[in-house]
């Protein structure tokens, strides 16, 4: 685990609201130079404490309105199956998370599709044609109260 310090928590807490800040307005809002504020996002970046800097696109916008939760049960839980399910995940387009979980289910997948019919193919061809998947159950999002992806620091 990286080690923050109090400018490190307050830059990451500014980068998660806006990571279009420059490093000279990043330093005079948390009281550092412009090149040790630039430094230190360096640093976090490439000790992976930044994991990506990325524009999160409104899916309703752009035609995915569609989210679907689905919790997913497999017959086998050993390695190899466990192994095999992940991959298979990231190679789908229209899974955005995937959670392997403790508990009930297996994995916990969070699906983004054009409509039913496109949540429906999906279903068809990366979980019904699943050998080892015994059983899922989808729950169809009527209205995301909240999304955050902000950490709290």
């Amino acid at each position: 685990m990286h080690e923050l310090d109090e400018f490190d928590k307050k830059i990451l807490n500014l980068l998660q609201r806006n990571n279009r800040l420059t490093s000279e307005e990043i330093g005079i809002q948390v009281g550092l130079s412009q090149s040790a504020a630039q430094r230190r996002i360096t640093k976090l970046r490439n000790t992976n404490v930044i994991e990506a800097d990325v524009s999160i696109v409104n899916a309703d916008f752009v035609g995915h309105g569609i989210t679907c939760i689905v919790d997913v049960i497999l017959y086998e839980g050993n390695a190899k199956a466990i192994d095999e399910f992940k991959k298979a995940m990231n190679t789908c387009n229209e899974v955005m998370q995937c959670y392997y979980v403790t508990g009930s289910y297996d994995f916990v997948l969070i699906v983004q599709a054009k409509s039913m019919g496109h949540f429906e193919e999906f279903q068809k061809v990366h979980l019904m044609n699943n050998s080892n998947l015994k059983h899922f159950y989808t729950h169809v999002v009527m209205d995301k109260v909240k999304m955050n992806y902000k950490i709290d620091l």
